[in-house]
């Protein structure tokens, strides 16, 4: 037996292969008569030789090839799917009728720094569409992770070998990494993600008509005002970031204030002043807090550590200047011994619904306190505590509306934290 996959013109059989048999073995040589009948089936004779000899080595033998009037499929092991030219034909007409806003390509263009919560970086990708449009989306790592969880969970199949006809083969996903720095995390990524996006977006048609793969990739509010600072890894002639000259400040006519005290920044986000130095102003973040630079370094500062020399024009009013957003939480740790409330600027979006992990890090930080409990109040006035990402949503949610009946400067969020030692159960109204 020369082999295991026998074709003819003529008809449909499975046979052995000798010199006198007027069958084709296709692993070795091809019947002078074949080559018509495989320009029929617009395949060449060298790649039916392929398809022989991927069957030989997995020891399964192909079903041999019908008569080209009947069919012109090819059906393999389960570990190969050949395409035939007219399921070639059906994916290339799917692909013409999706939408054109249906994102194609995405690349990582650069990656960006938030002082939120916690400090974390985040990837810049330029997607481009079945349209021609390109934009820019901002995405963490966290964000990829969710979407693969809900991609495996619609279309992954537990048996690679039995695929259904709603499943298929997701990319890999690289995996979190829990310790190290978070820059050179974010930069090693990078290439990984890039491979992950561009099978992502190879997958089936069906599979880009998901809602939630459709979200990922979609271009929000937020992502349309925000302006990269730089896109290092694009090519320059892909895209122009508008690039702002620093210019040398005159000490006699910037806008500039005094610090009177020493201050001592939680995070990132807040400037560290001491008593003498003086802080060139930027512009105002809300009614208490302050965006400046000093000794080379910028962030925001609490107004009542500071004497204003010359104070910021009108224009640099909260909400009206470029550069970063801050958005303020007020904060109050209740002790037997008083109140002591903060202001906290985050580098986010008022819409954002942090994590609860996230929220119980920084108030640490900021209280310089382990042992603490997060709570929020009710509309009667009693302290809910909160113990998992549920209770974070639902006080946002009651925050929002309530935010009609309370005045707050426009970028403080609807919601505050009470914060409480963890031993402390006196502040709940435990009355029946």
């Amino acid at each position: 037996m020369d082999c295991q996959l026998m074709t003819r013109a003529c008809a449909c059989c499975l046979c052995v292969c000798s010199e006198t048999s007027p069958h084709i073995c296709v692993a070795k040589r091809a019947h002078p008569s074949a080559d018509l009948f495989f320009k029929e089936l617009s395949l060449p004779v060298a790649f039916l030789r392929t398809i022989a000899l991927v069957s030989l080595k997995v020891s399964q033998p192909v079903v041999c090839v019908k008569s080209a009037l009947f069919t012109s499929s090819f059906k393999v092991s389960s570990a190969f799917i050949i395409m035939s030219l007219p399921q070639q034909l059906r994916d290339q007409s799917d692909f013409d009728q999706l939408p054109l806003n249906i994102p194609i390509s995405a690349t990582i263009a650069d990656i960006e720094e938030i002082k939120g919560f916690i400090d974390y970086f985040r990837f810049v990708i330029e997607v481009k569409t079945k349209g021609e449009s390109k934009y820019l989306i901002y995405r963490r790592y966290r964000e990829f992770f969710n979407l693969h969880q809900i991609l495996e969970a619609r279309y992954s199949s537990e048996n690679l070998a039995k695929l259904g006809p709603n499943t298929c083969i997701l990319p890999p996903l690289p995996g979190k990494i829990f310790l190290g720095n978070k820059k050179e995390i974010a930069e090693s990524r990078i290439p990984e993600l890039n491979t992950y996006m561009k099978r992502l977006l190879g997958l089936p048609t069906w599979v880009l008509l998901d809602e939630a793969l459709r979200m990922f990739f979609y271009q929000t509010e937020q992502d349309s005002e925000h302006q990269p600072r730089a896109l290092r890894r694009l090519r320059p002639n892909t895209r122009k970031v508008k690039q702002v000259k620093s210019q040398k400040m005159d000490l006699f006519s910037s806008p500039r204030a005094e610090a009177m005290f020493d201050f001592r920044g939680n995070g990132k986000a807040e400037l560290n002043l001491k008593k003498g130095e003086v802080i060139f102003l930027l512009r105002r973040v809300n009614v208490d807090w302050l965006e400046g630079t000093v000794n080379n370094q910028t962030g925001i500062f609490p107004e009542t550590f500071v004497k204003i020399i010359k104070p910021l024009p009108e224009s640099d009013s909260e909400g009206e200047s470029g550069g970063h957003t801050y958005s303020c939480l007020r904060c109050f740790l209740l002790t037997p011994s008083g109140v002591d409330t903060r202001d906290v600027c985050v580098q986010e979006d008022l819409s954002i619904q942090p994590s609860y992990k996230d929220l119980l890090s920084r108030m640490r930080n900021v209280f310089k306190v382990d042992d603490i409990a997060l709570n929020y109040r009710d509309p009667d006035g009693d302290l809910i505590r909160i113990l998992d990402d549920e209770d974070v949503q639902l006080m946002i949610k009651e925050g929002r509306r309530q935010q009609d009946k309370v005045k707050r400067p426009v970028n403080q969020f609807p919601w505050e934290l009470h914060v409480t030692t963890t031993s402390d159960l006196s502040v709940y109204n435990t009355e029946a």
